[in-house]
């Protein structure tokens, strides 16, 4: 279809996929990887700030744990609470207030006096950046031509990745020279910054506008950022994918739950749950079995930047070819050789390089799924639960990074060897590869799986 019918209305998507990418989308984009990258930031802080945390108020390694884990908590309830909200007030409105509330509490959170308030601090910091990241992503995907949207999506994500990185350069300069609190504190006060250019330069999604019948004057000013509308436009704007009058009055829980995308949902909880189980086990635990090995602590970090050097490059080359080739072969090739990369790095570990080929190559392959994943939920959902279904498939995930994480710490203790833990990981990999296939033979005929039972909506 066109972006007039034959009444000459606009269709507000199909627009968006005709024209070249604007500067306006680009500056979408930009905005939101500013603010995944700082939500890596925040999310990561804690983890680089521990030891210094630990010596300054003569903390034992399990007593450090509710700070570890508060922060985790709330990202996952962040993200259950901020989805279905979005779908209802709008993805810039829960952005906005979600990036405020990370950086508030975050900034907060350098005044704390002790384990208990930090905790908690940490956990309200988490509610914000559970919902910072779903309604990032969300807003980034539908600003972009289908496409280029898998490459646009994962490229903003990288975000987090960078971020996260940032956090460990900015945390090994400043805690010498200003102590722990002041990356709490930087991590607080540069969202808050960030909080007036959001405000001033990020528009509403245009989906969700006339999902929602808003006033065409602002919907035509967005579109007219991008291109110039058709010298026959009738003053009309319609979204050929979004809900039927009924559907539009429904739960966005319930249009995820129920129907045609009810099996879609759970395959992708599946998916994101296991993947993000061994991506957590492996930030948090890699380090320390690699140093058991025998190998000493300069090599055992490089091994952790290399997962997530391996994991970024996954992540853009992945979006690249799910937008050129079957998006859910790309991933399911990407899970499965994933698992044959865990395999290997248990053969290989008392060899340096193999070894560190290995990981880097599992994390392109599982970090990058992952990712990739993203810009799949973002494509399966219609634009009336878009936001509370990549919300709740992140809230599922983050269910399996807390396992992975005390997975790891269990799994240690248990006395398992190297080569045991990693071929036991072989089959939550295995699970996701699964998952997204059997969704892509599920759903493949489609021609857009957020496109089920949708009727046009008009302004």
């Amino acid at each position: 279809m066109s972006s007039t019918d034959k009444n000459n209305s606009v269709d507000v998507q199909d627009f968006i996929d005709n024209q070249p990418v604007a500067a306006y989308q680009w500056l979408i984009l930009l905005l939101c990887f500013l603010v995944t990258a700082l939500d890596g930031l925040d999310t990561a802080a804690v983890g680089f700030i521990a030891p210094a945390l630990r010596d300054e108020w003569g903390l034992s390694s399990s007593q450090l744990n509710p700070v570890m884990g508060a922060a985790l908590l709330g990202l996952m309830l962040g993200a259950f609470a901020a989805g279905p909200l979005a779908d209802r007030v709008g993805r810039k409105t829960v952005l906005l207030f979600s990036v405020l509330f990370f950086g508030f509490w975050s900034l907060a959170s350098a005044w704390a006096g002790d384990v208990e308030s930090l905790a908690v601090l940490r956990f309200l910091t988490g509610l914000g950046l559970g919902g910072a990241m779903p309604n990032a992503i969300t807003l980034t995907s539908e600003y972009c031509p289908a496409r280029r949207r898998s490459l646009m999506i994962t490229s903003m994500f990288c975000g987090f990745t960078l971020g996260s990185a940032l956090g460990g350069i900015v945390a090994a300069h400043m805690v010498p020279l200003y102590g722990w609190r002041s990356v709490l504190a930087l991590g607080g006060a540069l969202p808050l910054l960030l909080l007036p250019l959001l405000v001033w330069l990020l528009p509403e999604s245009v989906r969700f506008l006339v999902l929602r019948g808003s006033a065409h004057s602002r919907v035509e000013r967005i579109l007219r950022r991008i291109a110039p509308l058709p010298s026959t436009w009738n003053g009309r704007f319609e979204l050929d994918e979004s809900m039927s009058g009924e559907g539009r009055t429904q739960s966005p829980i319930r249009l995820i739950l129920r129907g045609e995308l009810s099996l879609g949902t759970l395959l992708l909880w599946a998916s994101f749950f296991m993947s993000l189980l061994i991506i957590y086990l492996m930030t948090n635990w890699l380090p320390m079995l690699i140093k058991d090995t025998g190998l000493n602590l300069s090599q055992a970090a490089l091994m952790g930047a290399m997962f997530q050097i391996g994991g970024t490059l996954g992540a853009v080359m992945l979006g690249n070819a799910m937008d050129r080739f079957d998006a859910w072969r790309v991933l399911t090739v990407a899970y499965f050789c994933g698992a044959g990369f865990l395999w290997a790095i248990g053969q290989v570990y008392q060899h340096f390089y193999p070894l560190i080929a290995c990981v880097a190559a599992m994390g392109f392959c599982i970090s990058g799924s992952q990712v990739g994943a993203n810009a799949l939920a973002s494509n399966f959902y219609p634009t009336a639960s878009r936001a509370t279904g990549v919300a709740w498939a992140h809230g599922v995930g983050r269910i399996g990074s807390i396992v992975g994480t005390l997975g790891g710490g269990f799994m240690l203790g248990m006395g398992l060897g190297f080569n045991e833990i990693f071929t036991l990981l072989m089959l939550p990999a295995l699970l996701a590869a699964g998952a997204v296939f059997c969704m892509g033979w599920r759903y493949r005929k489609v021609a857009s799986p957020g496109a089920l039972n949708q009727a046009t909506t008009p302004l």
